[in-house]
């Protein structure tokens, strides 16, 4: 099974959301994991909110430390715009930055179109691997 690695700074908004995406379009055909350089003590709250808006609860989900067990693990890594930060871990397997603003401290709107900005990202990965699935069936 493939397994994609989204990385932020804090894991506490644009990795949780990538996460939670992939997770729900990849129907158990692949697998996400999320992790952050210097996580946050919770997942912000208005990223909660946006995401319950549209029926998906994230409640459960906690920032957790990047590791290098979970990069060697990985297929793909997608950062979220760490770049610009200057603290994006090296890594020995694919990568690509999704140069994402970071919602914390934003107000819902801003956060809502951080959200769908994620989410037909989300989608792009997973038509782009599509043809390395185990099954020939479409994610959607």
């Amino acid at each position: 099974m493939k397994k994609i690695l989204f990385v932020c700074v804090h894991n506490s908004g644009r990795s949780q959301m990538a996460q939670a995406f992939f997770n729900s379009y990849a129907k158990g055909k692949a697998q996400s994991f999320s992790a952050g350089t210097q996580p946050a003590s919770h997942t912000d709250r208005t990223v909660l909110q946006a995401m319950k808006e549209i029926g998906i609860d994230i409640s459960s989900q906690h920032p957790k430390m990047l590791t290098l067990e979970m990069v060697e693990n990985a297929d793909k890594v997608v950062t979220m715009g760490c770049g610009v930060e200057g603290v994006c871990p090296a890594t020995f397997v694919p990568t690509e930055d999704w140069q994402l603003e970071d919602p914390e401290g934003k107000p819902i709107e801003r956060v809502r179109a951080i959200r769908d900005e994620i989410e037909t990202k989300v989608k792009k990965l997973i038509e782009e691997i599509q043809d390395i699935l185990p099954d020939t069936s479409p994610i959607t």
